[in-house]
């Protein structure tokens, strides 16, 4: 085939006019047919270069299809075999109550889209996303990005996607937390947040717990309770029942600890019983025996207090266990019976009395270690003049040494 420019160098135009006007006119009018031929060849240059062009491409297709059709795995490195050894290794135990590692992608007001490399996300709606009470996941900090462990609560029957949860792991560690803190036996803070006619509920490491009425310290009502904290000690912790049940009064009385038997307290009385008086000590109860109240016999308890009444008290002893203190008003009288003829006495003398008795009780107690000593010298110990226990020395000793023959022997 000619070339194109073989083709316009054949082509010739008749003579025209020279004059400056008439040059352009002339050329359109006159050579028609040359503007013509050029575009129509350049058309079917065109047109040639794509039918090649598609030919080519058919051709592609077409070996493609064949190759798909009769030996689809040829040339492929990856074969059926390393696929299925890749879903083995890859895939991951889906049952409810398996713990997955996943990345949380996607939060909306219901919840958020997790990826634990299944073959669908997972889905944490916002009612398993805290063991406390939120209205977004975001609240919890749960935010695209987090990594984290979650439990399968369950599947989704419409996609098969799984649900997920962070409430109950939440829930697991909170139980665990109660029991170690009840092992610690140490006083923790609850909000109260309800109440009902056998004591209040408390909420306390995101679980609900119990406070019978009995183990509340003061004689305030329920309602003046709710949205306060207050202190709490652990008296049972059962996961499996769901029980948790704390106790006020105890922790108020562990609070107290400090001050010690013999130590002296002001009280005011809370209500009299047959059997004595119990009285608030900063937030405590405390049981005044009719026993202690007075070295001469007491047959009526409202003759000697009243409730509302403020008196001073000496701690007699403190069962932590149980969280309860007993009190005396005997052991500070100066002469028997001042209690029930002048209490005002009493009073004034408490500390003075505290003194004494608390002087006897060293001295009991530095007897006590004094006749260990005598039954163990052995132990290498020796007592001092105010009763305390130090290494034993050689001035400690007599020359003749100890004589232990004028000891009783033990009776059977």
């Amino acid at each position: 085939m000619a070339s194109l420019t073989q083709q316009f160098a054949g082509l010739k135009c008749p003579p025209v006019a020279t004059t400056k006007n008439s040059k352009l006119s002339n050329f359109k009018n006159h050579c028609p047919n040359r503007k013509r031929s050029v575009i129509s060849a350049a058309a079917v240059a065109v047109s040639n270069a794509q039918t090649r062009e598609r030919m080519k491409l058919k051709e592609m297709f077409e070996d493609a299809y064949e190759r798909c059709r009769t030996t689809p795995m040829e040339g492929v490195a990856f074969t059926i075999e390393d696929f299925h050894t890749a879903l083995e290794k890859y895939d991951f135990n889906s049952e409810v109550g398996t713990k997955v590692k996943g990345t949380v992608f996607n939060t909306d007001a219901n919840g958020a889209l997790v990826d634990i490399t299944a073959k669908s996300s997972a889905f944490l709606p916002v009612r398993e996303a805290s063991i406390h009470s939120i209205k977004h996941v975001g609240e919890a900090g749960i935010v695209p990005g987090l990594r984290e462990e979650f439990v399968i609560i369950g599947e989704n029957s419409s996609d098969d996607s799984l649900i997920l949860s962070l409430r109950s792991i939440q829930y697991d560690l909170a139980w665990e937390r109660c029991r170690q803190l009840q092992a610690e036996d140490v006083v923790v803070k609850g909000k109260v947040v309800g109440a009902n006619k056998g004591g209040v509920v408390a909420l306390l490491e995101g679980l609900r717990g119990f406070v019978p009425f009995s183990q509340i310290s003061t004689k305030s009502a329920a309602e003046d309770l709710l949205e306060k904290e207050i202190p709490l000690k652990f008296v049972e912790v059962d996961e499996e029942q769901s029980r948790l049940v704390l106790s006020n009064r105890k922790a108020m009385a562990d609070s107290q600890a400090q001050l010690g038997i013999g130590s002296v307290v002001i009280g005011t009385v809370q209500s009299l019983k047959p059997y004595g008086a119990f009285i608030d000590i900063g937030g405590i109860n405390g049981l005044l025996h009719v026993s202690q109240i007075s070295h001469d016999r007491v047959s009526d308890i409202a003759t000697v207090l009243q409730p509302g009444d403020t008196l001073k008290v000496m701690i007699l002893s403190h069962d932590r266990e149980r969280g309860r203190v007993s009190l005396s008003t005997k052991k500070l009288e100066p002469t028997p019976g001042d209690m029930i003829r002048n209490p005002k006495l009493v009073f004034e003398k408490a500390e003075e009395m505290a003194q004494t008795f608390r002087q006897r009780i060293a001295q009991a107690e530095a007897m006590a270690r004094a006749d260990m000593l005598r039954f163990q010298p052995e132990s290498g110990l020796t007592l001092s003049s105010e009763g305390i226990l130090g290494p034993l020395t050689s001035d400690d000793l007599p020359a003749e040494g100890l004589d232990l023959s004028d000891i009783p022997p033990a009776e059977d």
